[in-house]
C-alpha cells in the first residue's frame, strides 16, 4: 500500500495543471500535463509508436474541456472554426455530463478520452488526417493493453484516413512530411496484413530521389522483413508438403471390398 502511494506521489512529481481557455464556451479549466523533463523514451515501433519511461504523455494527450465537452488533441485543440464550434454545441454539449477524472491517468481513461476526441472530431467534420491520427493514437492505447483485435481495428480506420489525407492535404500532417506519410501507410498496411500494398508503398520512398536517406533505410527493412516472411512461409509450406507426401507412401492404403473378398 505504502509503495503505491510513494508510485502516485512519484508520478505526480511529473505532472501539472496547465491553464487551458476553451474555444467552444470560453471557459477556463486546468488540463493535466507531462513536465518537458519527465520525458524519458525507451523506443520507437516502426509506426512511429514512442514507448516510454516512468510517465506516458501520450495519457495526457486529449484537453477535454468540463463544461461543454469539446476535447480534441492538444495540438488541435485551439484550431477549431466558427462553424466547427457550433456543431460541437449542437452534437456535444447537448448531451454532455460532465466528469470528474483523477489526477494520474491510465491506460483505460487514456482511451476513453481518445475515444471522446474522436467523437468530437467526427462530429465538426475534422479533416481526415485528424481523425486518422488519432484512430492511430487508440490503436497504440490497445497495442499497450496487448488488445492484438481492437489494435487492428482502430490500425485500419487510420490507415483509411491517411490515405485520403495523402492525396487531399496538403503537407506537414502531424509533423510528418509527404515521404514519411507514404511510409507510414505502407508500415499500417504490412500490419495489417496487405504485404503486397505495403511493398508498392515502400518502393514508393525508396525509389523517390527526394526522400530522405533514413526513411528509406526505414523502407528497405520493413520490405526486407516482408521478403523473409515470405521465405519462412514457402519453406514452411514446402515442408508441409514433403510431410504429407512421406505419409501418402509410408501409409498402406485400405482393401476395397473386391479386393478383400479376391486378393486374400
Amino acid at each position: 500500500m505504502r509503495k503505491e502511494e510513494e508510485k502516485k506521489t512519484s508520478i505526480n512529481d511529473l505532472l501539472y495543471d496547465k491553464t487551458v481557455n476553451c474555444p467552444v464556451c470560453n471557459t477556463t479549466f486546468k488540463a493535466r500535463t507531462v513536465k518537458t523533463s519527465a520525458i524519458r523514451i525507451l523506443k520507437k515501433d516502426t509506426d512511429f509508436f514512442i514507448q516510454y519511461k516512468n510517465i506516458n504523455p501520450y495519457f495526457y494527450d486529449v484537453w477535454l474541456c468540463p463544461i461543454c465537452g469539446y476535447a480534441a488533441m492538444k495540438s488541435d485543440f485551439e484550431k477549431i472554426k466558427s462553424y466547427q464550434k457550433e456543431l460541437v454545441e449542437k452534437n456535444i454539449s447537448l448531451k454532455w455530463h460532465s466528469k470528474k477524472y483523477p489526477d494520474i491517468y491510465d491506460i483505460n481513461i487514456a482511451i476513453e478520452r481518445f475515444k471522446l476526441s474522436l467523437l468530437n472530431y467526427v462530429s465538426i467534420e475534422a479533416h481526415s488526417s485528424k481523425k486518422a491520427m488519432n484512430c492511430l493514437k487508440i490503436a497504440w492505447m490497445y497495442r499497450i493493453q496487448q488488445n492484438e483485435d481492437m489494435e487492428k481495428v482502430f490500425l485500419k480506420n487510420a490507415l483509411e484516413g491517411f490515405d485520403d489525407a495523402y492525396y487531399n492535404e496538403s503537407f506537414p500532417i502531424y509533423g510528418m512530411n509527404k515521404f514519411s506519410l507514404m511510409y507510414l501507410i505502407g508500415e499500417l498496411h504490412r500490419r495489417l496484413g496487405d504485404e503486397d500494398k505495403a511493398l508498392l508503398w515502400f518502393g514508393n520512398v525508396i525509389t523517390n530521389s527526394l526522400a530522405p536517406q533514413k526513411l528509406k533505410e526505414m523502407a528497405r527493412n520493413q520490405k526486407d522483413l516482408i521478403r523473409e516472411n515470405e521465405k519462412k512461409l514457402s519453406q514452411t509450406q514446402d515442408n508441409d508438403s514433403n510431410d504429407d507426401d512421406n505419409s501418402e507412401a509410408t501409409t498402406p492404403k485400405k482393401k476395397g471390398l473386391f479386393s478383400k473378398l479376391f486378393n486374400n
